[in-house]
């Protein structure tokens, strides 16, 4: 199974010079926790996600007009549209994230994977190896 047969396609984007609050209230009205942010041209240029609002942002007393640029998570994993499910569970494993962007041939954001996309559709196998190795305390 391809990644691309469990991705949320085309998920909400915001750009670099968006603000947090934006990108906030479109975490808030499509109910995830990490939005991709994409240049002029749709290129993945990095994600901010509830984490870095919570500690970049409120926790160092930034304002909510903060650009999504100053506190975003810059060349983040990503894994390609093309890719297993396998090779999916090991970039998230590796690199313990629970969301990963998915861009095609040539580099645009065209979905996003998230552990929960893997529950639903991988192997009860593929899903608690997953979720162990993601859960596992900082290395």
């Amino acid at each position: 199974m391809e990644i691309r047969e469990l991705m949320t396609k085309d998920p909400a984007c915001c750009s670099p010079s968006d603000s947090v609050k934006e990108a906030a209230s479109l975490m808030a009205s499509n109910d995830c926790g990490q939005i991709p942010v994409i240049d002029a041209d749709g290129g993945l240029v990095g994600v901010i996600t509830d984490r870095d609002i919570a500690c970049r942002c409120v926790a160092q007393g930034k304002s909510a007009e903060t650009k999504v640029e100053e506190i975003m998570s810059s060349s983040p994993v990503t894994v390609t549209i093309d890719a297993s499910v396998a090779e999916c569970c090991k970039k998230m494993e590796e690199n313990q994230v629970r969301r990963l962007p998915v861009v095609d041939d040539a580099g645009k954001c065209c979905g996003i994977v998230s552990q929960a996309d893997i529950a639903r559709h991988a192997s009860e196998h593929e899903t608690g190896d997953l979720v162990r190795e993601v859960s596992e305390p900082t290395r």
